[in-house]
């Protein structure tokens, strides 16, 4: 299984959108700085995560709520 998740940071409130096979170990990595793109944002709460079969799917899925940032309303609907 591979899985699409939303983060969200405790210290500034923004998302981070990503893909993992193994959620739980990439939330931690997320969470001790060991990600350079979110180091300076933690710490992180896991606010939502779909799982697909296939990695393609996934991050075409993982692409889609990306592009629902930009201040859409699907981002919002998709975390409530």
């Amino acid at each position: 299984m591979v899985n699409v998740y939303v983060l969200q940071s405790l210290k500034d409130q923004g998302y981070y959108i990503g893909i993992s096979k193994d959620l739980n170990k990439r939330l931690e990595k997320h969470n001790r700085g060991r990600v350079h793109s979110t180091r300076n944002r933690r710490p992180f709460k896991l606010i939502y995560k779909e799982e697909f079969d296939s990695y393609m799917l996934a991050r075409l899925r993982e692409k889609e709520i990306k592009s629902y940032k930009g201040g859409n309303n699907k981002f919002r609907e998709l975390i409530v």
